[in-house]
């Protein structure tokens, strides 16, 4: 969505919660040109960007605005139930809620804030902080898709967006992208460890494996051959990456078991926090 487009049609905004994420979208709308003033902010530990914020004219702790048209919510899932009641004066009307609360259902949010609202439960990931996420949306039968296209403009400002077919799917997408950067953060960790015991000096490790992964990462997005196809091209008959292949794609010991365990523990999780929501 064009930055002009997403200054245009914003509104009114109320960000429940500015920590990383939080912090990272009211980042990307102020660059795609949403002016401070039509943002209001609530947050128990305001950071001194927000505060400088407050100066130009940003809405800082306010009393919950009567009227607003967007209002997102990016508290962790465990103070829903303490927090959202506050904002049931919004609810029911034409408000547009968004949450990036992981685990809390539509049907939980719905029981919150009012089960006519229109909401839409996103799943972003960190690398949203430098632009660079992606975020699955999902929208009640409240939400037009008019209404989609506007909250899609809202995330589309720190990466990719996808939507999904049902609710059901975001505990895939939990345990994928949503968790998946810490499964690359550990991979990263791991591969410079054992650079470390070839005898590599610590600093030299760390610098090879970061840029190997992101190197990887931007060949695997920019070329039109499969990550499959990718991996057999660097792949000599009996070389190194061979053999190192040979145990790292081992059907029982390899990254397809442990990766197939890790997903489907992040899943079991995520179902469970929904329960408890």
């Amino acid at each position: 969505m064009a930055e002009t487009s997403l200054s245009n049609r914003a509104g009114d905004i109320l960000l429940l919660g500015c920590g990383k994420m939080g912090s990272a979208m009211l980042d990307g709308w102020l660059k795609a040109g949403v002016d401070p003033k039509q943002v209001y902010v609530i947050d128990p530990n305001p950071s001194d960007w927000l505060k400088n914020l407050e100066g130009e004219g940003l809405h800082l702790n306010p009393a919950i605005p009567k009227s607003i048209d967007v209002c997102i919510l990016a508290i962790k899932p465990q103070y829903m139930h303490e927090i959202l009641p506050s904002l049931q004066s919004l609810g029911n009307g034409t408000t547009l809620f968004l949450s990036i609360a992981a685990g809390t259902t539509l049907k939980t949010l719905e029981s919150l804030l009012g089960a006519q609202s229109p909401i839409v439960r996103a799943m972003p990931n960190t690398p949203a902080a430098v632009g660079c996420g992606i975020t699955a949306l999902i929208g009640n039968d409240h939400v037009s898709a008019e209404a989609l296209d506007k909250i899609e403009g809202f995330v589309s400002v720190v990466g990719d967006t996808v939507r999904l077919e049902n609710e059901g799917q975001m505990d895939a997408v939990t345990g994928v992208s949503g968790s998946g950067p810490a499964y690359v953060f550990h991979l990263i960790e791991t591969l410079a460890a054992a650079g470390e015991e070839q005898g590599l000096a610590p600093e030299l490790a760390m610098r090879l494996a970061k840029t190997t992964v992101w190197g990887a990462g931007q060949l695997a997005m920019k070329s039109d051959q499969t990550p499959a196809d990718l991996r057999v091209g660097v792949t000599s008959p009996g070389g190194t990456t061979a053999a190192a292949l040979q145990v790292l794609m081992d059907e029982d010991s390899g990254f397809p078991a442990v990766m197939s365990k890790g997903v489907g523990a992040a899943v079991a999780r995520s179902i469970e926090l929904g329960k408890d929501g």
